[in-house]
């Protein structure tokens, strides 16, 4: 079996998000398990130029837009066991940042004609073509209209990936024919509340379509979450389907992870201590063992479950706990934690910004791990911490929900409220707290969170019975 991985970023090349986390994981994960994954991606001006001086130089054809005709290149590059296109076309992705711009509509139009007819010309031909988001919205529209008859491309399927319905790719019913290249009668395809929107195109072409978690792939069938897909998803709930994604646990490994300031795993804690001593000392915290630290490593967004924590942040503050935010975003959050920071400063402190090492130093030193979200459709801060033995206290949505389950059971790996309610995540947090200074449950609790199996590995075989049953049904 065949898979072509088409995505708009991935890791190490170029990323903005967690999609470029997927794309740098699930292919090696399929490879592992003898599934042939191939990985096709823009050639940003953000790539390195030291993965660049890697990359060989394949071919170059010319890509139908509508009316015009583009250049494209293609470059192969291997990352860990796994092959990259990359496409070139300077006019469209020479750029800084990879999205926002004016004419992103046409630059992934670009894309998505260009990944299918690369198929003549690189000796790789799919069983499937996996596309995800808004950007490769298209590849399944144009597979179905304009390939789909003709060898080898009437062989090929299609699995499209939601990874956040909030990003659907809306634009103007003026700019289907000459920019989009497609004719009147498909407006069926893309077409939803009086405008181009590509998520739905995606959608209504693939023959079948995921998302990131079980509970999202549920959520998104209510107008609470799917900002304005409802509809067109409860039609299409026959080809819909959930699975959780996974984390690196390679990279991701308290015994080998080059960020922290002492090793551990979950045979031996022991140096988890000194990572929280450490940091503690860093951030000008009181050096104290025997004090709960809990950690939050997010963007500061209201969906984050950020007004919950405004709400409560000073009453909580009041137990014997230490707290630490590592964040930017919204200018409220920012300035409010500043606040608490300089009233607090021997119980909070506050790290504005985003830097990759302090936020493995500090999934290695918390105790407990806030994420409140208000929305998740699959989280990856959660997995990590329970990597890193931080006990997570999480919001019941999307794929918290999934990959936390309450300790109240005497099973758990984590401590989980329901309602978007501010009392009830204190609550919670005070069950952890609770549980933190009982000696002989917590070390259990802690052990429960780091063997959680959040591999990718598991991921992968989920795909892989998908990808069968597809091509076994056709």
């Amino acid at each position: 079996m065949k898979v072509l991985y088409a995505t708009s970023e991935a890791r190490p090349f170029a990323a903005s998000g967690g999609l470029a986390d997927v794309a740098g994981s699930l292919p090696k994960a399929l490879r592992n398990r003898l599934v042939g994954c191939r990985v096709v991606m823009p050639l940003y001006e953000a790539v390195p130029q030291e993965l660049r001086d890697g990359m060989t130089f394949l071919t170059s054809f010319s890509v139908p837009v509508a009316w015009r005709r583009q250049y494209c290149g293609v470059f192969e590059a291997k990352h860990n066991g796994v092959i990259y296109y990359l496409l070139d076309n300077q006019y469209y992705f020479k750029r800084a940042g990879l999205y926002g711009h004016y004419d992103d509509a046409e630059r992934f139009a670009f894309f998505s004609r260009a990944v299918l007819e690369m198929l003549k010309y690189v000796d790789f031909k799919p069983d499937i073509i996996h596309a995800n988001d808004w950007q490769c919205g298209l590849i399944p529209v144009y597979q179905t209209l304009f390939y789909g008859k003709e060898e080898p491309y009437n062989r090929i399927r299609t699995v499209y990936t939601i990874h956040n319905i909030q990003y659907q790719g809306k634009y103007g019913m003026e700019i289907l024919e000459d920019v989009f290249g497609l004719p009147q009668s498909a407006r069926d395809f893309v077409e939803h509340d009086g405008a181009i929107n590509l998520m739905k195109a995606g959608i209504e072409a693939a023959d079948r379509v995921t998302t990131v978690s079980k509970t999202y792939a549920q959520e998104i069938l209510d107008p609470w979450f799917s900002h304005g897909l409802d509809p067109i998803l409860r039609l299409r709930e026959w080809k819909l389907t959930g699975i959780l994604n996974g984390i690196d646990t390679v990279k991701n490994d308290p015994q080998v992870d080059p960020a922290l300031y002492a090793p551990y795993s979950a045979d031996d804690r022991s140096g988890k201590a000194e990572n929280k001593r450490a940091l503690q000392e860093r951030l000008g915290l009181p050096i104290r063992a025997d004090v709960p630290l809990i950690g939050m490593v997010s963007r500061l967004a209201s969906h984050k479950g950020f007004d919950l924590v405004k709400h409560i942040q000073e009453q909580l503050l009041q137990e014997d706990v230490q707290m630490v935010v590592l964040g930017s975003g919204e200018w409220v959050y920012e300035t409010f934690f500043r606040e608490i920071y300089a009233k607090y400063p021997e119980k909070f402190c506050f790290c504005s910004g985003f830097v990759p090492e302090l936020a493995q130093k500090i999934y290695a030193a918390a105790d407990i791990f806030l994420m409140p979200s208000k929305s998740e459709p699959c989280g990856l801060s959660q997995m990590l911490a329970c990597r890193y033995g931080a006990v997570p206290v999480v919001r019941e949505t999307g794929g918290l929900k999934d990959s936390i389950h309450d300790c109240g059971d005497g099973e758990g790996n984590g401590f989980t409220f329901q309602t978007y309610n501010a009392d009830d995540m204190l609550h919670a947090i005070q069950r952890a707290l609770a549980a933190y200074h009982n000696k002989a449950d917590w070390p259990l609790i802690v052990d429960r969170a780091m063997r959680s199996d959040f591999s990718w590995g598991r991921s992968a075989n989920e795909y892989i019975r998908l990808y069968k049953a597809l091509l076994k049904a056709e």
